[in-house]
């Protein structure tokens, strides 16, 4: 059976997620044409070769929708003969749609595939396309459903970790990611947005803040007090969790993921692809896996897919070089590190999700890039890369370099 390979990878700066930010004229179908026309320029792609695109989109209404990887197919001036699909699995789908790839590649059935996602959070907001698991209260109910925030609240204290450990590794995500930036570990993998004149709209990640420190975000007041204590979810977090008191509160904006725009996109493929194309394989697709885990505490997903993914691959934590968790909220991280007992400069080398930012259909893809790009500048092998995911569960990937 065909083994998966990694080709090349790209993503476009993140953008602040509200009407002032730089992407915000941008529609998530230019942002996803983007990405297509960054891989097919780089690697000379004869693009009716495509065999699919497959894009995230968690909020995929309004101009977000409509197939938008067929959309943006169009609008990158793609050959009609390259489909596309679009999928959900709220903020795993950008890796969802890599190992989908990934299986249809190594199934036989495609060649060539470009996946990742988009998601414009300033021009579609977050939760815009609706749902039962928190409109229906025949789901909602024995879902535990509560807000995002509560939950990574109720991880902190299920946990223990204080306000001082989130907020530190906060401001570690920062620092990392400015160093990472200033390093220039970037370059190869952001392509700038540019508007039809060809002017510069944006060539760096926006929502960064590397002057933060302890005392800025200990000023902050907890986001999710006000909807635990006064909306009712903290007495939904004690029922579905009885041997927890009082839920404590510690999460805010500062040491949460931040509401970005943006995309990014993996061109995988075949040995016989690479061959068509004339390049070279960056990394294998070694296995994918993904789980079902508790919907009250909703984010430790990566924690049971970690243990079943190494499981299904025959594989122990330490044939991994590097780990990439997406910074959904800062006990998330923490709790993983705490249950594998993973030292902090093996995951999450270059800053995350709450430094740079979250487009929820893209950072699966984006993600899964950073650490590829990490594996060859530090010359290791191996990389695991995983996000949390809401209703609770959790999708993992290990990628190693050929």
């Amino acid at each position: 059976m065909p083994k998966a390979f990694i080709y090349d990878h790209v993503r476009t700066p993140r953008g602040r997620g509200k009407k002032d930010g730089a992407l915000h004229e941008v529609p998530a179908v230019r942002l996803g044409a983007k990405v297509l026309e960054a891989l097919r320029e780089r690697n000379g792609i004869p693009t009716a070769r495509v065999d699919d695109i497959i894009f995230g989109c968690v909020d995929p209404v309004g101009e977000a929708g409509a197939v938008i990887a067929r959309s943006a197919a169009f609008e990158a001036a793609y050959d009609f003969a390259a489909p596309g699909m679009q999928i959900s699995r709220f903020c795993a789908s950008g890796l969802d749609a890599v190992n989908l790839a990934a299986a249809k590649v190594a199934q036989g059935a495609d060649d060539l595939v470009i996946a990742g996602g988009v998601e414009s959070m300033s021009r579609v907001g977050m939760g815009t396309a609706g749902g039962a698991w928190f409109m229906d209260p025949s789901v909602a109910l024995p879902a535990y459903f509560m807000p995002q925030g509560v939950s990574a609240d109720l991880i902190a204290t299920k946990y223990g970790f204080s306000r001082d450990e989130v907020d530190a590794y906060a401001v570690r995500s920062q620092q990392r990611a400015a160093k990472a930036w200033t390093e220039g570990r970037f370059a190869g993998s952001v392509v700038p947005v540019r508007d039809q004149n060809g002017l510069l709209i944006l060539d760096r990640d926006e929502h960064m803040r590397p002057e933060t420190d302890m005392q800025a975000l200990g000023a902050l007041n907890p986001a999710f007090a006000a909807a635990g204590e006064m909306a009712g979810y903290d007495a939904v977090a004690i029922q579905a969790h009885p041997e927890i008191e009082a839920v404590r509160h510690v999460h805010h904006a500062g040491n949460s993921s931040g509401i970005v725009d943006g995309a990014g996109a993996v061109l995988v493929g075949s040995k016989a692809a690479g061959k068509m194309l004339g390049i070279k394989p960056r990394a294998r697709i070694r296995h994918f896996a993904n789980i079902g885990s508790d919907p009250a505490l909703m984010l430790t997903g990566p924690v049971d897919v970690t243990d079943k993914l190494l499981d299904r691959a025959g594989m122990r934590l330490s044939d991994i070089d590097l780990f990439e968790l997406n910074e959904a909220f800062a006990a998330v991280v923490l709790r993983y590190i705490q249950a594998f007992d993973i030292e902090e400069e093996r995951i999450n080398v270059n800053g995350g999700a709450i430094a740079m930012g979250h487009p929820l259909g893209a950072t699966g893809a984006m993600i899964l890039g950073t650490v590829l790009d990490e594996l060859e500048r530090q010359d290791k092998e191996t990389a695991l890369v995983t996000l949390c995911i809401g209703a609770g569960m959790g999708t993992a990937t290990i990628i190693e370099r050929v």
